[in-house]
């Protein structure tokens, strides 16, 4: 990889670092690539990412950056997963790791927050943003549809006497 390849992916590195949501750092020594190719194929459904960087090139992209403090994790075969969503890429890593006992989650960061394991945890034990949007949703339509139903009710207990009363005529 000459010089500008590294500058490059510095810079996407970066990139990353800054926009993402939360970043999980874990190693992934012995693992296939039909295994990385699953995680990978989680990640993506979640709407996150991998990415396998060299870490004295992580360790440059991270200064100056909110979550500089994840520097400290990059050591050995180490993977970073990322998403948009504070909470995708730590559910997605958290999940893998229950299933995978070569891939270790070292940390994270979420914006300068650094995360020891657990917090990770933390983090993937919270509902999604998708999760969040339909609790608020459900909180918004619920006092709709009781509104709604204590109007109908009194029609539909109407109709059931006037049918009582046909068959009670019928019979």
């Amino acid at each position: 990889m000459d010089r500008a390849q590294k500058e490059k992916v510095v810079e996407e590195l970066g990139q990353i670092f800054e926009s993402s949501g939360v970043v999980v750092v874990a190693h992934y020594e012995g693992m296939t690539v039909a295994q990385m190719q699953d995680l990978r194929a989680r990640m993506r459904d979640s709407g996150g990412s991998v990415r396998v960087a060299k870490n004295t090139l992580a360790k440059i992209a991270l200064e100056d950056k909110p979550c500089a403090s994840l520097a400290q994790l990059l050591t050995g075969m180490t993977v970073l997963a990322y998403s948009e969503d504070p909470v995708a890429a730590a559910k997605v890593a958290v999940d893998y790791a229950k299933g995978n006992e070569k891939f270790a989650i070292l940390g994270g960061a979420m914006g300068k927050d650094a995360l020891d394991p657990a917090g990770v945890k933390t983090v993937a034990a919270m509902p999604s943003r998708e999760e969040l949007i339909a609790q608020i949703a459900s909180c918004i339509g619920a006092p709709a549809s009781n509104i709604a139903g204590a109007i109908g009710a009194p029609a539909s207990n109407i109709a059931g006497i006037l049918k009582t009363l046909e068959e009670r005529e019928a019979a």
